[in-house]
């Protein structure tokens, strides 16, 4: 199997750990669906939108990768000094980022949603890798896109990169603003002990 293969599976299996097990293992245990991206007209079915943007386009770059190689060669190369070691860094951060989210998602528990959901009430969770970074998952994700990066410098890899950062950047502001409405002080508290990412 070519690299693109590898990153292929490896993307398709941080899919999996990330949205595809949780939803179904909090979907069995609660019977309410945690999947909660709306397709409003307001900021937060923008960011929705976005998001879902961006993992489609990573999936069809992998496709465009696997399919049609001479056109995957075409993508605006960066040519990055040291580039074997940056690649092998950036393999080792997509399985640190893997592991990081299947923990941060078990520690999360039946409070794990994919959105917001104001619906439902969940209990605030600060331990474990949430008392390291109040945004572990989405961490884990920024390390994907720039292990991506790292792996194939390019420049559809680096707009991935430069795209998905940013609409995580309001995804994860939006989810505060309810946090706090939705546990108060608490949160307040939990703020000013945990830093937003690291």
């Amino acid at each position: 199997m070519n690299e693109t293969g590898w990153l292929t599976g490896v993307f398709t299996l941080y899919f999996v750990a990330a949205f595809l097990v949780p939803t179904v293992r909090v979907w069995r245990s609660t019977g309410r669906n945690p999947y909660v991206l709306p397709s409003a007209d307001d900021a937060y079915g923008f960011v929705s939108r976005a998001m879902k943007c961006v993992i489609a386009g990573l999936f069809a770059y992998f496709t465009v990768r696997l399919l049609w190689p001479a056109v995957g060669m075409q993508m605006g190369a960066l040519h990055l000094p040291a580039a074997a070691t940056l690649a092998r860094a950036g393999w080792a951060a997509l399985a640190v980022a893997i592991c990081w989210t299947v923990t941060a998602q078990y520690q999360m528990g039946l409070s794990w949603r994919i959105g917001i959901d104001r619906k439902t009430g969940t209990a605030l969770v600060t331990s474990g890798l949430f008392g390291w970074s109040r945004n572990p998952i989405f961490l884990a994700m920024r390390v994907c896109l720039g292990a991506l990066v790292l792996v194939q410098p390019n420049a559809v890899t680096l707009a991935f990169f430069l795209a998905g950062d940013l609409v995580m950047q309001f995804q994860v502001r939006l989810e505060e603003d309810f946090l706090r409405q939705q546990h108060g002080p608490a949160y307040e508290q939990y703020c000013a002990r945990v830093r937003r990412w690291l």
